[in-house]
């Protein structure tokens, strides 16, 4: 038995180490990118362009979903993943040319999938099978993304961009967001509920989380597309349209004494509001980029921040984080969402708004990190 639970105490806790770091990337690449346009020097050279996009979902997303789904590792194999991870970064961030930067993206996303993808494969539901294949279709963009840029095609309606790659891989996110958000909500909603005497039949609702994969599963390949915009933006609309149903239908104005509930719910809402903007943004030809920051910004910065923080009170306290913790928090990143979105395509035009944008993402996210390593040393102490 002393064995067993010393060969336990030898796997520490992926999100421990992930997510503190994603959190950090998150705080730092926002204003860099912002930087390196404003001050006109280029620096750092990876973040420009389409570069911010690439470390905030191949970088700061997968972290996430590597903290969140790889569970207790091994040493050997958590701390060469998260280094791996770490070198891309740096090696992306600073020379975003070098062969290095091109070799280890892929190959972190490659071997995370690797690690990630075959946890799902027990599950006996097809809607629950679908988590494996959609966090490998987000890796693989990853890699699809650097023969886009290293291939340097030409680009037609039917030759996707690195930027339309991106575009899939927010549309894939969405769907993950939306799959994960939900399987958090509902029970943590239904067993309030319970504990009030007030019974809540629909909790994870099979129809809706079904027609949701698929819709958005269809979105994912046509928004690499340009030539298939209108179509793609319909198939947003009506996800929008069964995540505000979804979302209504948890009755969540019945839980003001759960903030963490609250602010998972705010984020689950910004998905509904990025689907619709950006669906409506591609059926009218316009470009789609203000809108896909409701996503990134408002859903993913949102929920994003609420599961760290929640696991991290759960694993260090036994109890969800407090309302002065999260709403604040919550505030922050709203303010960035719906600035960047005023902003429009050419956010450098508005300065105000998009450093706005930037600082209210900068405090949320360097709060978050200071936090989650707070927290993880109590977590640590308690264990001892």
């Amino acid at each position: 038995m002393n064995n067993l639970n010393n060969k336990r105490k030898q796997k520490p806790q992926a999100f421990w180490l992930f997510f503190p770091a994603a959190s950090l990337l998150a705080a730092l690449i926002v204003p860099l990118s912002v930087w390196a346009v404003w001050s006109g020097t280029g620096w750092p050279a990876g973040l420009l362009g389409a570069g911010h996009g690439h470390e905030l979902i191949f970088g700061f997303a997968l972290a996430l979903v590597a903290g969140y789904t790889l569970g207790p590792q091994p040493i050997a194999v958590l701390y060469p993943l998260f280094g791996l991870w770490l070198a891309a970064r740096l090696s992306w961030i600073l020379l975003p040319d070098s062969l290095l930067a091109h070799i280890l993206g892929p190959a972190f996303a490659l071997l995370l999938a690797w690690h990630v993808v075959p946890r799902f494969n027990a599950a006996k539901k097809w809607r629950n099978k679908m988590v494996g294949p959609l966090i490998l279709v987000l890796c693989l963009l990853a890699v699809f993304f650097w023969l886009s840029t290293a291939l340097d095609l030409p680009r037609t309606s039917w030759m996707p961009s690195p930027f339309t790659l991106m575009h899939s891989a927010i549309a894939g996110l969405l769907l993950l967001m939306t799959f994960m958000g939900g399987r958090l909500i509902a029970p943590a909603v239904a067993g309030t509920l319970e504990k009030k005497g007030i019974p809540l039949e629909a909790r994870v609702q099979p129809r809706i989380e079904g027609l949701l994969i698929v819709v958005l599963g269809c979105a994912i390949f046509f928004m690499a597309l340009p030539v298939a915009n209108r179509l793609t933006g319909s198939l947003l609309i009506i996800a929008s349209g069964l995540i505000a149903i979804r979302t209504l239908r948890w009755k969540l104005w019945l839980c003001p004494e759960r903030p963490d509930l609250l602010v998972l719910a705010v984020g689950y809402i910004w998905l509904a509001m990025g689907a619709l903007a950006t669906g409506l943004a591609l059926f009218q030809s316009k470009l789609p980029a203000p809108a896909l920051h409701l996503i990134t910004i408002g859903a993913l910065g949102t929920l994003s921040a609420s599961v760290m923080l929640r696991l991290a009170w759960q694993r260090s306290h036994r109890k969800p984080p407090p309302a002065a913790e999260i709403i604040p928090i919550a505030i922050l990143l709203a303010i960035a969402a719906i600035s960047r979105f005023m902003a429009g395509p050419s956010p450098f035009s508005s300065p105000i708004l998009l450093w706005l944008s930037a600082s209210s993402w900068v405090l949320a996210y360097l709060w978050v990190t200071v936090r989650l390593i707070v927290l993880s040393r109590h977590a640590k102490n308690r264990r001892k």
